[in-house]
C-alpha cells in the first residue's frame, strides 16, 4: 500500500442484462457498484469510480472507460487479473492503464461510439435475443443510412432526446462526426460517433430510422423531425437490449504501462 494516489483508468465490457445502468443505485445491482465492490476486495480500500459514459439499464458495452483514484501500488497486470478474479462473470476488466491525475475520463473523451444491432428476419433468434432486436419485414437498408446524413455536423437534436426524470438537459446541441446503417446477412447495425450523447438519443434514432426503412415515414419527414427541435418528437425508442457502447475515444491512447 502507497502513501500517494495513484489515477487508473480501465478499459471494461460488460452484458448489461442483469444490471440496472452503470450509475449507482439503491438496492439495484449496477456495473458501477459491482465493480467498486470488486476495488475493495482487491484493494482493501473504498473506492468511487468515474466512468466516460453512464450506460443506461440493459445497455451493453465493448469499451466502456472508468477512472479512480487508489493508495495501493498493484501493478496494472495484477489490477486487471484481481478485478477479473471478484467480478462476475458478466463484467470484465480488458485493461488497466496508469494515467495523469489530471485526466477527467469524461471531459477529456473526443468521442463515444455506439452501435444498435437489429436482427431483421422472420423469426425470432433465441440466441440473439438479449443482444439484438429482432424486425421481422424487410428493412430498406440504403433508406435507412441516407436518412443518417441528416443526423452528421453539429445539430440540436432536441427530438432525438427524452426527458429522464433526475437528468437536467443543459443544451440539445451535439456533434455527430459519423452515422451509418449497414447490413450483415441478417443483422442491421446502425452505428454512431458523438461528441456525447442525450438520453435515449441513440434509442429514439433507431426507432425513427426503422420507421424509414419500413416505408412509414419519408427520408423528408426524417428530416423535419430533426427540425422540428421538440422532445419526444422522434421514435419511438427501441429496446435496451440491443444497444452497445463499442468505445471511448481519446486525443491520445493510454498506452502500456
Amino acid at each position: 500500500m502507497s502513501d500517494n494516489l495513484t489515477k487508473i483508468a480501465l478499459i471494461l465490457e460488460y452484458d448489461g442484462t442483469n444490471y440496472y445502468g452503470f450509475q449507482l443505485q439503491a438496492n439495484k445491482p449496477t456495473i458501477q457498484a459491482q465493480l467498486e465492490a470488486a476495488l475493495q476486495q482487491l484493494t482493501v480500500e473504498k473506492i468511487r469510480v468515474r466512468a466516460a459514459s453512464r450506460t443506461d439499464t440493459g445497455v451493453h458495452a465493448r469499451g466502456q472507460v472508468v477512472s479512480f483514484r487508489t493508495h495501493s501500488a498493484l501493478p496494472v497486470t495484477t489490477l486487471v487479473n484481481g478485478l477479473n478474479h471478484y467480478l462476475p462473470e458478466d463484467i470484465a476488466v480488458l485493461s488497466a492503464h496508469r494515467v495523469e491525475d489530471t485526466f477527467d475520463v469524461r471531459r477529456a473523451a473526443v468521442s463515444r461510439e455506439y452501435s444498435y444491432y437489429v436482427l431483421n428476419r422472420a423469426t425470432r433468434s433465441p440466441v440473439k435475443r438479449l443482444f439484438a432486436y429482432q424486425v421481422s419485414r424487410p428493412l430498406d437498408i440504403a433508406a435507412m443510412d441516407q436518412a443518417c446524413q441528416y443526423l452528421v455536423g453539429t445539430h440540436d437534436f432536441a427530438s432525438f432526446a427524452s426527458r429522464v426524470k433526475g437528468v437536467k438537459i443543459r443544451t440539445t446541441i451535439r456533434h455527430v462526426y459519423r452515422a451509418t446503417v449497414s447490413k450483415d446477412g441478417e443483422m442491421v447495425v446502425f452505428n454512431m460517433v458523438a461528441n456525447a450523447f442525450l438520453p435515449h438519443q441513440v434509442r429514439n434514432t433507431v426507432g425513427s430510422l426503422i420507421r424509414v426503412g419500413l416505408g412509414r415515414i419519408s427520408l423528408a419527414e426524417f428530416g423535419a423531425l430533426m427540425a422540428a427541435r421538440k422532445i419526444g418528437a422522434a421514435g419511438p425508442a427501441v429496446p435496451a437490449r440491443a444497444l452497445c457502447l463499442e468505445r471511448v475515444n481519446y486525443s491520445h491512447d493510454f498506452g502500456e504501462n
